[in-house]
């Protein structure tokens, strides 16, 4: 019992001792865990603490940095506005100072221009003076010469006038050159680029007009159709068209011969027809030939207006479409009078725009400038005169009409247009082939040229060249001056082109030397 007591009074205090020991550990556990809490706390507040400050650095860096560079950028932005002020104020200066210099000039010159104009009116009293003083002595001295000499004044002035004639003769001469030379320089070059321009851009194919016609067949056997019974056939085909044939041994070939070129285009549709339809004999002849010069007629009225279209030109009168029309079976010197007009028209249309002209007008007076050559009836006048007189007649302006009139210088050119459809005319009709010469007219020119230029004083032999495109003139050096052979040669152009019709342009060049010979011996 005493044991069991003894056991529990043990066991109660053990108890006691281990509860206190119980609570003395989880105390000191407890305030250790406060102390680390503590620490901990203490050491987050101090990392807080240096974070935010070094964020606080941070930031007042960047800010300072941001105050720097945008004191910086006004600095600048004041210093660029100063810099302008300053230039503006600078220019203002300047400004005021020149208009202050230029106020002192102006009043320097005023000043100067007064007493100028008093110096002035001072002299010009002066001079006054002195030419009534010069007048009274010219008087005097004038009156003492004739005292003198024995002429009187007048007399004494034509015989100085006379003495002095050719000396102002050589130095209009030598005047006139130098006009002729400087003129050359930029006229004759301008004109040969216009001309050459105009050439080329046109460039119209060579057309040469012959006499005969031939007709082909497929066989020989046609010919005696064509011939008939006892040249039946070829008489009443002959009669009727106005031509000549000839039916000889050239193969598959029937040659029509005739100087009217309508009339051997009628005759050569009339063979197509009649050798086509195979019934060939006198009635049937006569019916075909005049069906087809009604379609030729047609033909020529076609031809007329579709080359006024081409052209451009409008408004032309019926009758003068259909003399145009005409020109396509007429032909001047061999070549076609249609192609030479279409050419003529086109070359007179660039030259017109290229010298600032009416183009159109241009080409209308180009086109019909040889309508006098297609005459319906035979007129005694030239043709160019002819042709005007058509035009006026259809009611052509004025300066159409004096264009055509004046192309060949039978007429007073009145307009720019003539001397442009001049130029073009010579062009069209001087190219290399474009028209045909008989050999006794070619030779008759030249000798004619050769002639002209021996009829004047000084010349010793004349050479016509280059198909009487050149005159070469040979002078006595004993006879002609240097000065005198330049008027020379312009006398004989002139004279060419008043007395002689040629294509083209000649070329007058005077020869004149000298030539010294000795013998060694």
């Amino acid at each position: 019992m005493e044991l069991t007591i003894g056991i529990i009074v043990g066991l109660v205090i053990g108890a006691a001792i281990g509860y206190a020991l119980f609570r003395y550990v989880v105390k000191q556990k407890y305030n250790q865990s406060i102390k680390d809490a503590e620490e901990k706390a203490r050491q987050f507040m101090d990392k807080a603490k240096d974070e935010a400050e070094n964020m606080k650095k941070d930031k007042l860096l960047e800010v300072k940095e941001k105050f720097i560079n945008k004191k910086a950028e006004l600095e600048k932005e004041v210093s660029m506005r100063n810099q302008k002020l300053q230039q503006a104020e600078n220019k203002l200066k300047q400004r005021e100072i020149s208009l202050n210099q230029r106020h002192e000039d102006l009043q320097r010159k005023k000043a100067e221009n007064e007493a100028m104009q008093e110096k002035l009116v001072a002299q010009q009293n002066v001079i006054t003076k002195k030419q009534t003083e010069l007048d009274n002595l010219q008087k005097q001295e004038r009156e003492k010469l004739e005292t003198i000499s024995g002429l009187s004044a007048e007399d004494a002035k034509n015989r100085l006038m006379d003495s002095m004639k050719d000396e102002a003769k050589t130095q209009a001469q030598q005047y006139i050159n130098e006009i002729i030379d400087d003129a050359k320089l930029t006229a004759n070059k301008e004109a040969k680029r216009i001309v050459i321009q105009s050439i080329q851009r046109v460039a119209t194919e060579t057309a040469i007009e012959n006499s005969v016609t031939v007709f082909h067949i497929d066989s020989d056997e046609i010919k005696g159709r064509v011939i008939g019974r006892e040249g039946r056939n070829i008489r009443a085909l002959e009669a009727a068209a106005g031509v000549e044939i000839v039916v000889d041994d050239t193969p598959e070939a029937i040659v029509i011969s005739a100087f009217d070129p309508v009339r051997r285009e009628i005759c050569r549709l009339a063979l197509h027809q009649l050798v086509a339809d195979g019934r060939i004999h006198p009635a049937r002849i006569e019916e075909v030939v005049a069906k087809v010069k009604k379609q030729v007629e047609e033909e020529v009225i076609e031809t007329g207006k579709r080359t006024a279209i081409d052209l451009g030109i409008h408004g032309l009168h019926p009758e003068l479409i259909r003399i145009i029309g005409k020109m396509k079976y007429r032909s001047s010197y061999g070549q076609n009078l249609l192609q030479h007009a279409r050419e003529t028209a086109n070359l007179c249309a660039i030259m017109a725009s290229e010298l600032g002209l009416n183009p159109k007008k241009a080409r209308r007076a180009g086109l019909l400038h040889d309508i006098g050559k297609v005459p319906d009836e035979e007129p005694e006048m030239p043709h160019a005169l002819y042709g005007a007189k058509i035009a006026e007649k259809y009611k052509e302006k004025p300066d159409i009409c004096n264009a055509i009139g004046a192309h060949h210088d039978e007429m007073e050119m009145n307009t720019l247009l003539a001397p442009i459809v001049q130029v073009c005319d010579a062009i069209s009709g001087a190219r290399p082939g474009a028209r045909r010469e008989i050999v006794e007219a070619y030779i008759k020119r030249l000798n004619d040229l050769e002639q002209l230029a021996m009829s004047y004083p000084g010349v010793t032999k004349t050479y016509a060249i280059q198909a009487g495109r050149e005159l070469r003139v040979i002078v006595g050096a004993d006879k002609i001056d240097d000065k005198q052979t330049e008027s020379l040669s312009a006398e004989i152009a002139k004279k060419i082109q008043d007395e002689m019709t040629y294509p083209g342009q000649v070329k007058i060049t005077v020869i004149r030397e000298t030539r010294a010979i000795s013998f060694a011996k």
